[in-house]
């Protein structure tokens, strides 16, 4: 059940970029995930149904606008002290290129 509950945050990834830092986070507990972690997965359901009308959207009489954020955390990980980095790029109504890594130095 699990792992059929990430998958399906995966799909919906698609659409929602927001959502990628969840469920990779998740991902890495798939072969022996705990009570613990179906819960932070029932969690992050939640969150979709709260937030429905979020999403990617192109919109043809949107203003063409490259927009950029970045981030970082630092020793977020609890499990191994590593930063996590992220950015988003968005050009009109719809994101265009998004990242977030685990990095491979600890700082």
């Amino acid at each position: 059940m699990y792992r059929s509950l990430v998958g399906s945050l995966f799909y919906l990834t698609a659409t929602r970029p927001d959502l990628m830092f969840a469920a990779s986070l998740l991902s890495r507990f798939m072969s022996k995930p705990s009570h613990l972690h179906l819960g932070a997965a029932k969690r992050v359901l939640r969150y979709v149904m709260g937030s429905m009308e979020h999403g990617i959207r192109f919109e043809k009489n949107y203003k063409l606008e490259a927009k950029g954020c970045c981030d970082s955390d630092w020793a977020g990980s609890v499990d191994d002290m590593k930063n996590t980095s992220s950015y988003v790029f968005s050009l009109g109504s719809g994101v265009i290129s998004w990242c977030s890594k685990k990095q491979d130095t600890i700082a």
